[in-house]
């Protein structure tokens, strides 16, 4: 029986093209059920096979707290202990995910189990290296300084576990980690966060937004890299940069976009229009729908802050028409603008027009 593996290898060797494997693969998933109707120019994305896997997950998350309370039990009513036992607890916990894995995982293939196991292993890691590696009476007076170091080992940890049994999602979450470590060592180097529009404005006093803004252009890039080694999307590598995106974008269109929204001045708008505009046209080029949908939020919001009314209304329905345009007709008008790209972009390696 030939394998996945067995055509990446066929691929590597040169014995058979990207696209034909990519066309043997989606034959194989048609056939089981998997992509039967998924155009060809859609974006691959699953969260479940079907409802055995949420089934599982159900149990999994009973399971979870039959061990909290289990483990509740065992240790008394004794809060004290508890709370001394709580990150030892918690990293035996992950370790029982780790080895639950590697049945669901590895050996089962299974989407929503391997999402909510690799969630559940984040946290219990989180909590279990905080409890043990912090020091409660400085973050008691709002000294943050022994926090990073156990979030950029739980964020370590995550990304073994991501070696180990390659769960796209759990890309998403290392990228979230190297975002909340960067963000909480800033705050113990003496930055200080006076509202939540403080990670996004660059205006504002601290290092926040620009540090959302940096590692959004490098999650950005890393996505890209998965996207380019796979442009036809077979292997679990497109996945991987499907959710970096996810993380990706928002950062990115927010930094931007509350930092010109912020100014409050018509030359600003008009250059948020155009990062907008430019922002559509590099997620219709690369074939990630994801970049709109973080833009989308914003139209909407400068429209209701520049045009009242009926300005506004027909702001939002002209973006509704425009967004059923691009579902319905996305692959064609992806081909038109690949047509008109300069050569310098190398187009070979990003997913083909089917139109």
């Amino acid at each position: 029986m030939i394998e996945r593996n067995d055509i990446r290898a066929a691929v590597a060797s040169g014995l058979i093209d990207e696209r034909q494997a990519s066309g043997l693969i989606s034959l194989a998933d048609s056939r089981r059920g998997a992509r039967e109707n998924l155009d060809p120019g859609d974006e691959p994305f699953e969260l479940f096979k079907g409802f055995n896997e949420i089934f599982i997950v159900i149990g999994l998350l009973i399971l979870s707290v039959g061990w909290m309370g289990v483990v509740g039990l065992a240790l008394g009513d004794s809060i004290v202990d508890l709370q001394e036992y709580a990150g030892v607890v918690a990293l035996i916990g992950a370790g029982l995910l780790w080895l639950l894995s590697e049945y669901f995982v590895r050996k089962r293939r299974m989407v929503a189990p391997a999402i909510a196991l690799s969630v559940m292993f984040a946290n219990n890691a989180a909590f279990g290296l905080m409890a043990v590696m912090t020091e409660p009476f400085m973050i008691a007076q709002n000294d943050y300084g022994s926090v990073p170091l156990p979030l950029f080992v739980a964020t370590l940890a995550l990304l073994v576990y991501w070696w180990r049994f390659r769960v796209p999602f759990a890309m998403a979450m290392i990228a979230v980690g190297l975002f909340a470590v960067a963000i909480v060592f800033a705050a113990s180097r003496g930055g200080q966060v006076n509202d939540i529009s403080d990670f996004f404005l660059l205006s504002a006093g601290g290092p926040f937004a620009w540090i959302t803004l940096v590692l959004g252009l490098m999650v950005f890039a890393v996505a890209m890299v998965f996207d380019m080694s796979d442009p036809h999307r077979v292997t679990r590598r497109s996945a991987n940069g499907f959710w970096l995106h996810v993380v990706a974008a928002p950062a990115l269109v927010n930094t931007v976009a509350l930092s010109l929204l912020d100014r409050d001045t018509s030359g600003a708008n008009l250059v948020l229009l155009a990062f907008l505009a430019l922002f559509a046209l590099v997620a219709i080029v690369i074939d990630r729908r994801s970049f709109l949908i973080a833009a989308i939020g914003y139209i909407v919001a400068l429209a209701a802050t520049i045009l009242d009314g009926d300005g506004a209304a027909l702001t939002v329905l002209v973006l509704g028409i425009v967004l059923l345009l691009l579902g319905a007709f996305w692959e064609r008008i992806r081909a038109r603008i690949l047509k008109l790209m300069p050569r310098f972009i190398p187009l070979h390696r990003l997913p083909p027009s089917h139109a």
